[in-house]
Parts: structure tokens; sequence; C-alpha cells
């Protein structure tokens, strides 16, 4: 096997921990490369569920895995994930879980500042998830953040923090909240400094051990048109989420990306504001949230609904070169009549083939569909696509058409073994 990259290609929650997870057996380690506790992977393994946030989802399979330098880690956060996983028999260790040096820490300021602007904004929400990650990202590239490595002297920790208070302070006084002094991060930092220290690896030694000891994966958290700089801007995460980003997030550089397979969902949901030129507010989106159980594995907010948009996944396969795909959740389609896919916009009368970045148009966006017959028969624990439902195969060979990717893994179910390989 060769590394790898799992890419989810929508705005997130397309099944990327199921596909982690059952793709796992065949590499060595696991490469979380950006995001931070934001993002929220559900693995299912025999009668138990495991909710993720920061750990990579090799963990659940013993492999060696990696938080890279490009994510922006909250160590309460991270310890609270890793007793509830411990809880669940799994054994978390430095000898299963490295942490690069270079990753920038979350604190309480952080949360407390993404929960302060959020509310300033009014209808003009992001629809964040007030974790902090926005002002953690934020302080990372204004050069004011405490990396993982500053723990390791206290004189270095303390100026770092003085630079970095003096700024959050300025802010929190506009906003009519307290000032926060140095010795209150100390403190908030104390009880988890030394244990963050014991997985803390430099990034060259990480890139040195996965060298020697591959092939890697690396697990993409949020969905492609959720990039900063590629989505759907400004509703969107505060880190680079296409596969550009494993060179500067996963301690290995562009050269170690061998094969990218994309994560697409066989109709589309987001979480929180934004637009969604297919969204549905009738019952049929109401239908694909209850029968595709659409709630935020992290926020446990209900997700909107609507088609499969080839559109934007065309976008997004052309950004991160992506040949191959797997098909997720095409099971929640099993009940309906008739299934439409996008396959362009109509806006004030001109048609487009992709995503305009202009914010004033996207509320005049008409969807262009197609639509085909549903199948009406169940594909759930389906093992070979020769036993899908024929009309099911066209709906995937529609998709391979207009997306001109070729379908490789196919999930019919929530459970590791229901899922179709296909080459």
């Amino acid at each position: 096997m060769i590394n790898t990259a799992i890419i989810g290609l929508q705005w997130g929650d397309e099944g990327k921990g199921k596909i982690v997870d059952f793709l796992s057996d065949k590499f060595n380690a696991v490469v979380r490369f950006q995001g931070g506790h934001n993002a929220g992977h559900t693995i299912k393994v025999d009668d138990k569920t495991f909710k993720l946030s920061l750990l990579p989802s090799g963990i659940i399979r013993g492999k060696f895995s990696v938080i890279g330098s490009g994510v922006v880690v909250d160590p309460i956060a991270l310890f609270s994930e890793i007793e509830k996983i411990e809880e669940s028999g799994i054994k978390i260790s430095p000898q299963n879980l490295a942490i690069a040096d270079n990753c920038c820490l979350i604190l309480s300021i952080h949360r407390e500042l993404d929960q302060l602007l959020e509310a300033q904004k009014g209808k003009d929400k992001i629809g964040t998830t007030g974790r902090g990650i926005g002002p953690a990202y934020e302080d990372k590239v204004g050069r004011r953040a405490i990396r993982i490595c500053d723990l390791n002297n206290q004189e270095i920790l303390k100026n770092r923090l003085n630079n970095l208070l003096y700024f959050h302070n300025l802010l929190r006084k506009s906003l009519g909240a307290q000032e926060v002094s140095v010795d209150k991060i100390l403190q908030e930092l104390e009880p988890i400094r030394y244990k963050i220290l014991t997985f803390s690896r430099s990034s060259f030694e990480i890139s040195a051990h996965l060298k020697k000891h591959g092939p890697v994966m690396f697990e993409g958290a949020q969905g492609a048109l959720l990039d900063i700089s590629f989505g759907t801007y400004p509703f969107v995460t505060s880190s680079n989420t296409v596969a550009g980003q494993i060179a500067l997030g996963s301690c290995l550089g562009i050269g170690d990306v061998h094969d990218t397979i994309g994560i697409i969902k066989a109709y589309t949901t987001r979480v929180g504001s934004g637009p969604f030129p297919t969204e549905l507010h009738d019952k049929t989106g109401e239908f694909l949230r209850i029968e595709g159980n659409e709630i935020g594995t992290v926020t446990g907010r209900n997700r909107r609904c609507g088609w499969f948009d080839a559109v934007l996944i065309k976008q997004v396969i052309n950004l991160s070169s992506i040949k191959n795909v797997a098909l997720t959740k095409i099971d929640v389609l099993d009940k309906l009549e008739i299934i439409k896919i996008c396959v362009g916009y109509k806006i004030d009368g001109k048609e487009y083939d992709y995503l305009p970045q202009s914010i004033e148009l996207w509320d005049k966006i008409e969807p262009i569909y197609i639509e085909m017959k549903g199948w009406k028969s169940s594909t759930v624990g389906v093992k070979s696509l020769a036993n899908m439902p024929k009309l099911a195969q066209e709906y995937i060979a529609k998709i391979e058409s207009l997306c001109k990717v070729k379908v490789v893994i196919i999930s019919t179910g929530p459970k590791r073994d229901e899922t179709i390989i296909l080459s």
C-alpha cells in the first residue's frame, strides 16, 4: 500500500471516520494534519461506538497515530477524549500517539473569544462550534500562539503568554470582558503541562518515524468545501482542508503523498450557516435528516440536507487532484421515488458550472437538476456492486460520469463490514 490521503469533498460529515477505520488495516500509521476538536468522526466497532474529535481514527485499530503540526490542540479536550477512549479498553500512550511539538495550543481565552465574537455577529453568525479553533489559528498566523514546545521552559512560556495576553486583553476590553492574567493561564496549563509533553515529539523525529514505518494514511478533518481559501468563505473553517495542506501540517512533504481518495455522501449535508444551493426545506429534506441520522458528532445540531451537488464536487476534485472516491450513505436513498442531482446553477438567467465566490449571487442560485428513478429496495449491507439494485448502479455511474472520478468504495451502512471494495 502507498501513502494515501482521505479527504472529505463536501462540508464535512461524509463518513471519513468509517472509511479511515475500514482502510486502516492496510496502513501502519494515521496522521491528522489540520483542524482541531471541531472535527467529529464516529466509528462503530462491533457493539461499541467511538466518537473522536482530536485523536486520529487509526488509534481505535492500534495504529501509530500522529497529531501533526497543522492541528491546533486544546489539551483539556485532548485528555478528556483520551480518558473516554481508554474507558472503552483502548490504551493510549506515547507508543501509539505522537503530537508534533510545534502544534499551537487552544486555551480558555480562545474559547471565550470565539463565543464572544460569534455572539456579536447576530444574524451574520458563521456557525462555529465555539471551541476556540478560529482564534487559535489567528494567533498562530499572528505569531502570538503558545506552542507545545514552549511548555518546556517556564520563563519562555511566561514571556510568550505576556505577548499573547497583551493582544487578547485589548480585544476582551473592547468586548466588555474581564482581562486575564498570565498566572491564570499558567494555572490552567499546570495540570496538563507534563502530560502533553510526554506525547510531544519533534516534527522531524515524527517525519523520520513515518518514513521508516509507513505506509501512512493522512486523515482530513473538515470537508474541502470548508477550506479557508477555497471554501464558501466566510462560512468556512479556519484551516486549509484540501490535500495541499498535508505538505504543511502532517510533518511530511508533498512528495510523501502518493494517492488521494475523496469521500462523498450520496446526498449533501451541512452544519451551520452559509450557502447550500441544493438544500431542501421540505419533507424530502426532513426524510434525509431522519433516515441518515444527520446530527453533528461534535455540535449535536441537526444537519441541513439536500440533493447531491455535482457542481461543487467537481470543484474540489480539481483542487485536490482526486481520481478515486468512496461513496457513503447510499442506503439513505433506498426509499425515495425520485432522486435528483444538481448539474449546474442558473443566476439571473446565466448558467454556471461552478459556485461563484461573490456572496451577493448565492441567494439567487437556481439549481439545475437531472432526475433519476429511485430503486425502492434496500442496499443496506449489500456486499457487491452486482447485487446492488440496477437503478442504484445507474445512480453511482451517473456520479462517476458527472464528476469524472471512479467510485472505488461504496458504504452500504455504518458497520465496518457494510462496505464494497471495487478496486
